[in-house]
């Protein structure tokens, strides 16, 4: 596929490139900031007239010097965004994070792409936790609860996409619900965790290796259907060497527990990215 990846060249973004391009997929990376000639095209995704443009491939940088074209893309990869609550004011990530997703979906719709998939958040699960989450592990099943402006505009992407697949049935935009992104590098702080409960209780001791998060983009994108599904996208084990049955009864002990919670298994439910997406992690800091 020919396949426009916004953000391609942040933490996550820069994986999900290179997994794509490794299994023979076209590879353009729309983002701020780049190396020119490699597949990238500076974009401000603010700007609703840049996005649609660079849509249309106006600027296409495997065109040669002075060759007009116009090549479709078969699949848009959505990550760019302020990628957490904090760095900046709420007002400016909400802003950005809300217009620069309008206009990606909007202009994805004019350019007539209907294979969508974006990055979503874990932050819609309730996170940090503050309020405990209805029961434990957390799943899909129970609406959203953003706690902070970078949560609410996840959520607020969540409910613009299920209506613009309302409009268009053709259509299929396929939120993941990434959680904390993990490079190899930054595994040996892992076992610092384990000192205090608390410190990584805020998204349930969860994280994601971004080669796995990069699979999830691929088997999400190879999904052959419609419509708007959204599904967590997490680690199959948790970032802790204390076990589960621990840390539930020390930070979470009135939260009704649903399953067998394995010792080390995610808390951050992967079941149906597994049995729909054929999601399957490989990657863990263990």
């Amino acid at each position: 596929m020919k396949i426009a990846v916004t953000g391609g060249s942040g933490k996550l973004g820069r994986t999900v490139v290179a997994v794509l391009r490794q299994v023979g997929h076209d590879v353009v990376n729309l983002d701020l900031t780049g190396q020119r000639w490699s597949g990238f095209v500076q974009v401000d995704l603010t700007n609703y007239g840049e996005v649609i443009d660079a849509l249309f491939g106006e600027n296409d940088p495997s065109a040669g010097p002075n060759q007009a074209t116009r090549p479709a893309y078969d699949a848009l990869v959505h990550l760019a965004a302020i990628p957490a609550p904090g760095i900046l004011s709420d007002v400016a990530t909400f802003h950005n994070n809300i217009l620069s997703t309008f206009n990606v979906f909007q202009a994805a719709r004019r350019a007539g792409i209907r294979n969508i998939v974006y990055a979503s958040s874990e932050t819609t699960l309730g996170l940090p936790f503050d309020v405990p989450p209805p029961y434990i592990p957390v799943d899909e099943e129970y609406p959203a609860r953003p706690e902070s402006m970078y949560s609410l505009v996840k959520h607020l992407e969540e409910q613009m996409a299920i209506e613009l697949v309302r409009w268009d049935p053709t259509l299929k935009i396929i939120a993941l619900r990434f959680s904390n992104v993990m490079d190899p590098e930054d595994y040996a702080a892992f076992p610092a965790f384990d000192a205090d409960a608390s410190l990584r209780k805020w998204n349930l001791w969860g994280y994601i290796d971004g080669r796995d998060g990069a699979q999830a983009v691929l088997k999400a994108l190879e999904l052959d259907t419609t419509g708007f599904d959204r599904f967590i996208i997490a680690a199959a084990d948790t970032v802790m060497s204390r076990s589960n049955a621990e840390l539930v009864a020390e930070i979470f002990p009135d939260v009704p527990v649903t399953r067998e919670l394995g010792e080390h298994d995610t808390l951050l439910s992967i079941d149906k990215a597994r049995r729909v997406l054929g999601y399957d992690p490989q990657h863990s800091w263990r």
